[in-house]
Order: structure tokens, then C-alpha cells, then sequence
């Protein structure tokens, strides 16, 4: 058995071949080892029932996951597997990877995370070329949930926000000064916090002041990301993410505005990485 994971900050969607069925298909928590220990992941997989009768009988798992770009960080999700999963091969990957496996397989071209945080590679039609970007939510992630989230409650904190639509953001939130610094820097996982204001924007997209903000976001993620790879224009750029998804309208017209060649927009890499993962597998076991 195969199990196979795409694991975000916020969420992570797994998926677990089943002989003679289909796949197991189930959703936890996001488990980026910056924001979750060894045993907090333990702790999540452990929460999951559907998992728990197959565990000695997984022989690989293969998971992407946002966080998983140095050795150490790694290592924390790959002996949590390793204690949930004692008969199986672990593989820990950025989830960076993992998008470029779902969207490019083995061709060449470059390939965006825009969910919760945002990140950015060439994909050479078998690894990832080293990256200066993916620096995180306070010092990056340009265009992704979290930084969307910012600017949305600086805006409205600092009283810039145009009156008739921060009168339905205070309804809805009813966000005070000291309850937004106890989420950002006090409890786990700001940058999920900040993110969680995506359905707002989603809701009043059509608002000139929301417009204006996606147009902004996805045009600073373009110029700081996109455009910083040479010849770029000659490969599609292809993107994963909730954010990419529902905003793709706004996405393909600032990528357009700047000669950016748009290929796949996936909500969620899971389907395609799995099919990827699977069919790489089993052609292994035949040669």
C-alpha cells in the first residue's frame, strides 16, 4: 500500500491506494513542521480513524508538504510517519515538489504554491532548481492567504478601508486591536489566522476596494516571483493553491498583463500527485 500526502499550512489532503477498491481519500490538519512538533503530528494522524487499520500495512509514504525544505524539518515529519507507519519507506518533500509532479510531470516549466503562504521554482522535468523565494509570511509570500489577510486587517485597523466595506467586515469579525496581536503573535499558526479571512474576500470580490486589493497582491506576487526568472515568458507557470483557484480570474489577468503564459490551476494537487506517485511506483516494480 501507498499513501501519499499534500500538506499544507492549513490542511493536508492524503490519499491511500487500497487493493481491489478505490482510494482512501481523508483530510487533517496542516502539519508544516515550522508551526507543528514531532508530536503534534503524531497526535493529528493518531485523530484519524480512517487511517488507523491499514497502518502496519503501508509499505511507502510519499508526502509533500509546505515547511519540508531543510534536512531538520524533514526529519521532524518523517519520524512522526516513521512512529505512526514502522513497516513503511517514508519520503518527505517540499510541497513545492509535489505541485510541479501534479502539474508538469516530467516537462520543463515553473511552478507557484498560492495558498496560505506562496512559493516559487523552475522545474527542470525532474527536480527543482534551489529558490530564493518561499521566505514565509512576515518577510514573503506575496499574493497567498496570509499576506491577502494582512493587508485586509492593517487596512481596517489603521481606518483605511473604505467605510461601507469595513462596516461588513467589523459585523462579521468584530476584530479588536488586542484580539488580532494575540492571534498573530501569541497562538500557533498566525499565518493560518491571517488566511482565515479568505472566504471575506471570496464574498465581496466584486467590491472596487477588493478588486483592487486581489490586482495588487497577485501584481506584487508576479513581479517579486515570476519575473525575477530569466526567459520566463517561455515557459508556462503553473500554479496550486486555494488562492490561485478562486482567484483565478484576477491571477490570469495580471499574468496576462505581464506576459506571463499561464498553464494548470489546480485547487489541490492531491488527485494528479497521486496518480503521479502511483504510476511511478508501479513502472519502478516493473523494470
Amino acid at each position: 500500500m501507498i499513501l501519499v500526502a499534500d500538506s499544507g499550512s492549513s490542511s493536508s489532503d492524503w490519499m491511500l491506494n487500497l487493493p481491489d477498491s478505490k482510494p482512501l481519500f481523508f483530510k487533517t490538519k496542516g502539519l508544516n513542521p515550522f508551526f507543528v512538533s514531532e508530536k503534534e503530528i503524531e497526535k493529528v494522524m493518531k485523530d484519524v480513524p480512517e487511517i488507523i487499520p491499514y497502518s502496519n500495512e503501508i509499505k511507502e509514504v510519499y508526502f509533500f508538504g509546505a515547511g519540508s525544505i531543510t534536512p531538520d524539518r524533514r526529519e521532524i515529519v518523517s519520524n512522526a510517519l516513521t512512529t505512526l507507519f514502522p513497516n513503511a519507506f517514508i519520503s518527505v518533500e517540499s510541497d513545492l515538489l509535489g505541485a510541479a509532479y501534479a502539474t508538469l510531470k516530467n516537462d520543463k516549466g515553473l511552478v507557484a504554491t498560492l495558498g496560505t503562504g506562496s512559493d516559487i521554482s523552475f522545474y527542470d522535468g525532474q527536480n527543482l532548481l534551489q529558490s530564493h523565494h518561499g521566505i514565509g509570511y512576515v518577510l514573503g509570500d506575496e499574493g497567498s492567504g496570509a499576506w491577502f489577510g494582512k493587508r485586509l486587517i492593517t487596512n481596517y485597523l489603521y481606518g483605511t478601508m473604505p467605510r461601507d466595506i469595513a462596516k461588513i467586515f467589523g459585523e462579521k469579525y468584530r476584530l479588536t486591536k488586542d484580539n488580532v496581536i494575540k492571534n498573530v503573535y501569541q497562538k500557533d499558526r498566525p499565518n493560518s489566522y491571517l488566511a482565515s479571512f479568505l472566504p471575506f474576500i471570496a464574498d465581496n470580490r466584486l467590491h472596487p476596494y477588493i478588486d483592487k486589493l486581489l490586482t495588487e497582491g497577485f501584481d506584487e506576487f508576479v513581479r517579486t516571483n515570476i519575473m525575477t526568472y530569466p526567459n520566463y515568458w517561455e515557459y508556462s507557470c503553473n500554479f496550486v493553491g486555494r488562492v490561485a483557484y478562486t482567484f483565478d480570474l484576477h491571477l490570469r489577468q495580471v499574468c496576462q498583463m505581464h506576459g506571463v503564459k499561464v498553464g494548470k490551476i489546480l485547487a489541490s494537487p492531491i488527485y494528479d500527485l497521486f496518480d503521479y506517485v502511483i504510476e511511478r511506483e508501479t513502472s519502478n516494480l516493473s523494470l
